[in-house]
């Protein structure tokens, strides 16, 4: 049941509601978001486009894939954050095997991903691997504060 100013992703790009104060600063925050992912059988890969004070904007499921592989590109993340006059965005995919292990290939497209974004002015700030909470597993882990991309210049 949602409450009065809970945003939950569909699997279309629509704008956030103007009176919704939800903000995303951190993982965590990313993570309340998209945790619904955590129970897909396949993965989908989300971004969530943020205004200068991290304010989300709008967001949606981009693309969604297989149950070990989902097909991305930076046009299709960029365009929404284009439209919607972004400054910011944050990446977000599940991993079905509730694994929040980055592959190389989620190594490889997010640096692609940041490269993008500083060339159109669009910053990305993180990009966070969904998978199930556990009692050992806080159920995501962040590129960002993990170390393994560098997101900022």
């Amino acid at each position: 049941m949602k409450k009065k100013n809970e945003f939950y992703l569909g699997f279309c790009m629509t704008p956030a509601p103007a009176t919704t104060d939800l903000y995303v600063r951190t993982p965590e925050d990313c993570y309340k978001v998209c945790e619904e992912q955590a129970g897909y059988g396949q993965e989908a890969f989300t971004v969530l486009c943020l205004n200068t004070r991290n304010r989300l904007i709008a967001g949606g499921i981009i693309s969604i894939g297989i149950i070990d592989s989902c097909l991305t590109h930076a046009r299709e993340i960029f365009r929404k954050a284009i439209e919607c006059q972004a400054s910011a965005v944050v990446l977000c995919h599940n991993h079905p095997s509730s694994e929040t292990s980055p592959s190389l290939e989620d190594v490889k497209l997010t640096r692609q991903l940041v490269q993008a974004g500083q060339v159109i002015g669009i910053k990305v700030l993180d990009h966070v691997i969904i998978g199930k909470k556990t009692d050992v597993s806080k159920g995501y882990l962040s590129l960002r504060e993990s170390g393994v991309v560098t997101f900022d210049p």
